[in-house]
């Protein structure tokens, strides 16, 4: 299976420096252009599937891209929202978050597992096929660990994933993954 892992446009909310977590949050004039220019890169691909964050900011990113690809299985899961910063974090400017307690928070744990369960399920339903998951961040982390066989503590390294960032991998049942593209935004230049 070919996989895009991508992020949502720009955010109000990622502008002002604000946590967003489980929030929908709002694209920005420019999230919405950057949607847009990511669906343009993808408009000749024959895409069979594109399962994307249910909060807006990524369910709005992917169906700019399902504009392009009318016959492609279009479905929103919880398995690719971001973490669950909790009540103490959700909200919040960057700068009052302790980031070194995850006190509250959802476990990078709890995030893998969710993220192999979609990769699963995306797997089982499309093994010849052309996959985009349209994610946040920090899930995006989680499932790059989750693809590569890489320990937990490559979530808190890696990134951070720009937005509507590009990242393709080639999955294989052998589990023998090949990653052919990492946080690519050249779309947006």
């Amino acid at each position: 299976m070919k996989l895009i892992i991508t992020r949502h446009g720009e955010t109000l909310e990622n502008i002002n420096g604000i946590c967003q977590g489980h929030l929908p949050g709002t694209l920005s004039e420019n999230g919405k252009l950057q949607a847009k220019k990511l669906a343009l890169r993808f408009k000749d691909e024959k895409i069979d599937a594109i399962f994307s964050s249910d909060l807006a900011r990524s369910s709005d990113t992917a169906k700019e891209i399902a504009k392009f690809h009318p016959e492609a299985k279009l479905e929103f899961v919880y398995e690719l929202r971001e973490c669950d910063h909790g009540s103490k974090n959700t909200g919040k400017h960057f700068s009052q978050i302790d980031w070194n307690s995850r006190d509250g928070m959802e476990s990078r744990e709890s995030m893998r597992v969710r993220s192999k369960k979609i990769i699963d399920r995306a797997y089982r339903m499309y093994p010849d096929g052309f996959v985009v998951f349209v994610g946040h961040n920090g899930v995006n982390r989680a499932l790059i660990s989750v693809i590569m066989d890489l320990p937990e503590a490559f979530m808190a390294r890696f990134g951070p994933f720009l937005n509507t960032s590009v990242s393709v991998f080639e999955i294989k049942e052998n589990r023998q993954h090949l990653i052919h593209l990492l946080n690519c935004a050249k779309h947006l230049d």
